[in-house]
């Protein structure tokens, strides 16, 4: 059985701070790292990717441009990128002209981006970069900062064997929703109140996609709508509200980081944030709302284990059964009920796809914690989903099956969404 310095472990692990889509991140940290190996910024970039990097990073605004896509986040990776800063790599792109150089670069044809058919992962990102007589090509897999290779002309540097994360010695193969649920009733709090500090980063850029007019405005249009009476101050429009707005503002390329939840900003707002809601509308104690965020956050992860980082699957579904989990706990909500919340956000919303990275994935979010709010509601009224279609009555065996529809189900839909992405 894993410990409980285990499951703090993982908790950490799946939960780090990150500026911008991660996506075009890992092009970018792979292009950071380049510079740094060849000890200035490369004169020609060439980025090869996977289908789910390139579908996530089409659309998607990069902090602190005003611009869309991979092409950009490699250049600026390439410019003032550094890897120290983890998955805020672009932390530093507006001091300075890095920006202006960043746009001579797209200028003069200097940043490649190419899609390889046949990459080893779903995450996978190699940046070969050029100055002088000097090549240097590093390799991501599976994470997005996750290095496996790095060569300097013919020479490996730097070589890690692939750890893949469905191994059964991997921690997260015991992890279960029982012994999450053990856990968070039984560990201290001092062990896990830094999930506090990622809730009140997320908060903080709610705030800001209420302030601006970013992306789509959903978060900002919902709360004008409250203000002119159209909705109510309730539960569950508080929770969209906060969540939407840090979802705008993060898919427009707000400078604000994100608390992310298993390597996606988006699932980190809708781990972290409805379960910040419902604590605010209950008046929790910080101790209840730690231990929420920490099953919340636990339980996603444990999902994201049989589906994947990057899948055909959206990981709203993923994040926001995360957040059901956690108000059901809020509202006192047993065991029992817990495992019926999961199975009715699987009823509900599994299929539900990704089409990439972009100002839309603030809808998405959208349906997550709506959804999320309503399964602990009809959980915590005595509402039962029955064990059929996809359901079955061991948790762990629905869960599986979630991973297999995201996984082997819909590889096709994956290639297809790609392909009209691509053509349009």
């Amino acid at each position: 059985m894993l410990t409980n310095e285990q499951i703090i472990n993982i908790l950490k692990q799946e939960a780090v701070p990150a500026l911008g889509c991660t996506e075009p991140v890992a092009c970018a940290y792979a292009c950071a790292k380049c510079r740094e190996i060849l000890g200035g910024t490369p004169t020609n970039i060439n980025v090869e990717v996977s289908g789910n990097i390139l579908k996530n990073g089409m659309g998607v605004g990069i902090p602190g441009t005003g611009m869309t896509g991979l092409p950009i986040a490699a250049a600026l990776g390439a410019i003032c990128g550094k890897t120290s800063y983890g998955l805020e790599v672009l932390k530093d792109v507006n001091k300075g002209n890095n920006l202006e150089q960043g746009k001579l670069m797209l200028a003069n044809n200097k940043i490649h981006i190419t899609l390889n058919p046949d990459a080893p992962d779903m995450l996978y990102a190699k940046a070969t970069c050029t100055l002088n007589n000097d090549i240097v090509t590093v390799e991501i897999r599976q994470t997005h900062t996750n290095i496996v290779r790095i060569i300097k002309n013919n020479e490996i540097l730097f070589y890690k064997t692939i750890d893949y994360k469905h191994s059964d010695d991997s921690p997260l193969a015991e992890l279960t929703i029982r012994r999450i649920w053990d856990f968070i009733h039984e560990v201290d709090v001092k062990d896990i109140d830094f999930v506090l500090s990622g809730a009140e980063m997320n908060r903080a850029i709610s705030k800001e996609g209420l302030k601006s007019e970013y992306g789509l405005q959903i978060g900002k249009t919902l709360m004008k709508n409250f203000q002119d009476g159209l909705i109510d101050d309730g539960l569950l429009n508080q929770a969209l509200i906060m969540s939407t707005a840090a979802s705008d503002a993060r898919m427009d390329g707000c400078m604000r980081p994100v608390m992310t939840n298993s390597g996606s900003g988006n699932q980190g707002i809708t781990v972290y944030l409805p379960v910040l809601a419902a604590a605010d509308r209950f008046g929790s104690s910080q101790e209840e709302l730690a231990r929420a965020l920490a099953l919340s956050n636990l339980v996603a992860t444990h999902i994201h284990y049989y589906v994947g980082h990057l899948s055909a699957l959206c990981g709203i579904i993923i994040a926001g059964t995360g957040s059901a989990c956690a108000i059901t706990y809020l509202m006192g909500g047993d065991y029992g009920k817990v495992v019926n919340t999961i199975k009715t956000m699987a009823s509900n919303l599994t299929g539900m796809m990704c089409d990439g990275a972009k100002k839309g994935c603030a809808l998405k979010v959208y349906s997550g914690v709506s959804a999320a709010i309503q399964a602990a509601l009809l959980s915590m009224n005595g509402i039962n989903t029955s064990n059929d279609g996809i359901i079955e009555e061991d948790i762990e065996k629905t869960i599986q099956n979630i991973g297999i529809i995201g996984t082997k189900g819909m590889s096709t839909t994956d290639k297809t969404i790609l392909e009209i992405m691509k053509n349009k």
